[in-house]
């Protein structure tokens, strides 16, 4: 194989400061990162021993980021169950069986569809957060097994939580910290590990004080869903006469290392808190649509100075449609045509893209010199003009239907010409499809959890 790559005749587009739009541009790939980006005759001329990917007049741009993403919710399609009438049911009669049902095996095929359709739809990189009760030990490793075969650049944590025991939550405290401090270095670039917890609503003071005395000590961030549903406020009223942001806070677990996934049920004192320190907060807007929990004011957290990013939660795999469907969303929310259109795609390539490169140590998000080769070729040729002020509106409505031809992370070409080239999908199916139903018998014999 070459030791360079050159992807020619594209048009450049890429976030920065300014934002960049190139036609007729070259991207040259030299190991895991781009030494040069310029024009195509240029490079081309300069670099005649390199392999050369041709653009053909289509968008390239950097690869995309997943910043909450729940592999393990693989096994649920398909799957029949006790109709569920709100979240904590939600909760009770799906996602608590399901993942208490999960093997180490399992956790593997499971993530490999995902990362799969990461691949075809051009996100490159995703922040992970798992739970599997019955198989706490070694789990972030078979996610990490999984990450390296498919190509996919990804952080991991395992969701902590009191609801299964003392057993099982010291299982799961050990699993993050072993993960964390072997993916600590800084020339670990491709897996890292954050701090798991899953909520408020199931997290007792002892076990919140020492998982935030074990993340600070690993320097690492925690990564929790918060006020998703309004019954995780209510539960934190009752329990601890405070609200959840706040209850973290006291704990010390809020820093911008941290991720807060969803926070709808936020109010001004808690926002000023994610504000004040730098924490992440991560908005799922498909998945607050399925679940009807309702739609978090990102607009209003962004206006005031909070960090605010993307994630699907596991509802797929596919970044450009979550930020058209966050547009959407706030659109409905505010009953007004004219927002959310920025916002939904800053999340996306300027927030995430920050917020990862702290996590992983290294430039993500860009297409510039000296940046991660994290780069997609998306199928759509412009047929309007394209400039630096009007790409968004050609990401959410050009880009965003379109299909992808190329995935490249690291330097490292995962798809060619709509050709995956590191994820058999079909023998991936047939593998965990030989399981699932062995999966589900002990998701039908697992008792519903108070």
């Amino acid at each position: 194989m070459a030791s360079l790559t050159l992807i020619i005749n594209g048009t450049v587009v890429t976030p920065g400061n300014p934002d960049r739009v190139l036609e007729n541009g070259a991207v040259l790939v030299d190991g895991e990162f781009i030494a040069d980006v310029g024009d195509s005759d240029t490079l081309l001329q300069a670099n005649p021993r390199a392999r050369v990917i041709d653009a053909a007049g289509r968008i390239v741009m950097p690869g995309l980021i997943n910043a909450h993403m729940h592999l393990y919710s693989t096994l649920a399609c398909g799957l029949a169950g006790e109709p569920a009438h709100n979240f904590p049911e939600i909760l009770k009669k799906l996602w608590w069986k399901l993942d208490r049902a999960l093997d180490l095996e399992d956790i593997y095929y499971s993530a490999l569809v995902p990362y799969h359709r990461c691949i075809t739809s051009g996100t490159t990189t995703i922040i992970d957060h798992h739970a599997s009760p019955y198989a706490v030990k070694g789990s972030l490793n078979v996610l990490a097994d999984a990450a390296r075969v498919a190509g996919i650049r990804s952080a991991f944590c395992y969701e902590v939580s009191d609801r299964d025991g003392v057993t099982i939550r010291d299982e799961g405290l050990q699993e993050n910290a072993s993960f964390i401090e072997v993916h600590s270095g800084d020339d670990e670039t491709f897996i890292k590990g954050m701090f798991g917890l899953h909520a408020s609503l199931t997290l007792n003071e002892d076990t919140l004080k020492e998982a935030v005395k074990l993340a600070s000590a690993l320097k690492a961030g925690i990564h929790v869903h918060a006020a998703e549903d309004l019954s995780d406020q209510e539960d934190s009223l009752a329990r601890y006469n405070k609200r959840v942001v706040s209850r973290f806070h006291d704990a010390g677990g809020l820093s911008p290392k941290a991720i807060l996934a969803h926070c709808i049920h936020v109010d001004e004192e808690e926002r000023r808190l994610l504000k004040e320190s730098g924490t992440f907060v991560v908005h799922n807007p498909e998945s607050n649509m399925n679940n009807a929990v309702g739609a978090a004011d990102v607009l209003g957290m962004l206006g005031e100075g909070i960090h605010v990013g993307l994630g699907t939660d596991g509802m797929t795999s596919d970044m450009r449609q979550e930020a058209r469907i966050a547009m959407l969303l706030q659109r409905q929310a505010k009953g007004d045509p004219t927002v959310g259109f920025g916002e939904a795609v800053d999340m996306l390539v300027r927030e995430n893209a920050r917020f990862a490169s702290e996590l992983f140590g290294t430039k993500l998000g860009v297409i510039e010199k000296g940046a991660q080769a994290d780069i997609i070729i998306v199928e759509h040729y412009p047929f309007t003009p394209i400039k630096p002020e009007n790409w968004y509106g050609h990401f959410l409505f050009g880009v965003q239907p379109s299909i992808v031809t190329h995935t490249m992370a690291a330097g490292n070409l995962l798809m060619a010409e709509r050709q995956v080239l590191t994820v058999d999908l079909a023998d991936t199916a047939r593998r965990s499809s030989q399981r699932s139903p062995e999966t589900w018998k002990r998701f039908a014999d697992m008792k519903e959890q108070s």
